[in-house]
């Protein structure tokens, strides 16, 4: 489960999407610049040390983007090229914020989560009362129906943008649509979500390799 802490955060997450994502290769033909937010899904951490969410926002020219983001709470080593900002959150403390495509493992994550046919986190708020269930409103579900222990052990990632593509190969390959398109059905274990306004799952990601 992912956990809503109240806080203020410097810069918000939506300040900080505006100002990097007009700047990346696989945005350069959308018009950001307007962007709303649309929805997001969360993965859960294992090791509980590192969140991780995917916004999902639409452009002033009615596309819409998807944007994986991790939050650690210490820098990554060897990582400082997918280092987007430092974040301050009042609760948390001093976050470091980095494009999920990079972070072994956002990666890890979503290929188990594709394989084993799992679905996005369930979010609760931290109240004075204890954890609340928040309702949820952008749902993703992986098609496959592999065990845990099916799934292939990861490499890499070694990360390369193919218009508004983004493609990881880390001994699997993973295909992230970075432009949101009601698309045909996909080839291989398949990730779909659906938000507000979007009521029918499409393509969110693809995984292809062994087993």
């Amino acid at each position: 489960m992912a956990v809503h802490h109240p806080a203020t955060i410097v810069p918000t997450k939506l300040e900080l999407l505006r100002a990097w994502v007009p700047h990346q290769p696989w945005a350069a033909d959308a018009d950001t610049s307007a962007l709303t937010r649309l929805g997001s899904y969360r993965f859960d951490d294992p090791d509980g040390e590192v969140g991780m969410e995917t916004h999902l926002l639409g452009t002033a020219d009615g596309q819409v983007l998807q944007v994986p983001l991790t939050y650690r709470g210490a820098r990554r080593a060897g990582a400082g090229d997918s280092l987007i900002t430092t974040m301050t959150h009042t609760t948390l403390g001093d976050r470091w914020v980095y494009d999920g495509c990079h972070d072994p493992v956002f990666l890890t994550v979503l290929v188990a989560t594709v394989l084993t046919g799992g679905r996005e986190a369930d979010l609760y708020a931290a109240t004075e009362h204890g954890l609340v269930l928040e309702p949820s409103t952008t749902h993703v579900r992986g098609s496959g129906n592999l065990r845990v222990e099916e799934v292939p052990p990861l490499t890499g990632p070694v990360v390369r943008h193919d218009g508004t593509t983004t493609v990881l190969d880390a001994g699997v390959e993973v295909v992230l649509p970075r432009v949101v398109t009601p698309a045909g059905p996909a080839t291989g274990f398949a990730l779909r979500g659906s938000w507000p306004g979007q009521e029918e799952p499409v393509v969110l990601a693809t995984v292809e390799g062994p087993p």
